[in-house]
């Protein structure tokens, strides 16, 4: 009984050690005056929350890497190859490696992104 107790703290201590834990508002932020981005890193891509100003444009660009994100707050229009979209709460996109996009913020807005690492 005793060594499978332990054995089963062993499991429960090493499942902690692979769990991590943090606020958004610790995370250190980054960026100018137009975005303040914040960026958790994993093994396999990050999760990055970007609070953008209300008028400001992001220039058409594209990723190396696999992205979504979603709008948690605000508005603006996304341009992408397949034409524009309505940016607002709830709203989910996905760009496969190297999809150009460009996009305007109508206001204040909050995105969170998944970035998958680049494979290869």
């Amino acid at each position: 009984m005793k060594s499978s107790l332990f054995g089963l703290l062993f499991f429960m201590e090493e499942m902690l050690m692979q769990t991590s834990v943090f606020a958004w508002d610790e995370v250190a932020p980054y960026g100018d005056a137009n975005a303040d981005r914040r960026v958790i890193a994993g093994n396999a891509g990050d999760l990055k929350r970007v609070c953008v100003k209300a008028g400001y444009a992001a220039e058409r660009h594209a990723h190396e890497f696999e992205q979504f994100f979603v709008v948690l707050e605000g508005t603006g229009i996304l341009t992408t190859a397949e034409g524009k979209v309505a940016l607002k709460p709830g709203v989910v996109v996905h760009f496969a490696p190297r999809a150009w996009h460009s996009a305007v913020f109508h206001t204040d807005t909050v995105l969170i992104e998944v970035n998958f690492a680049t494979v290869g």
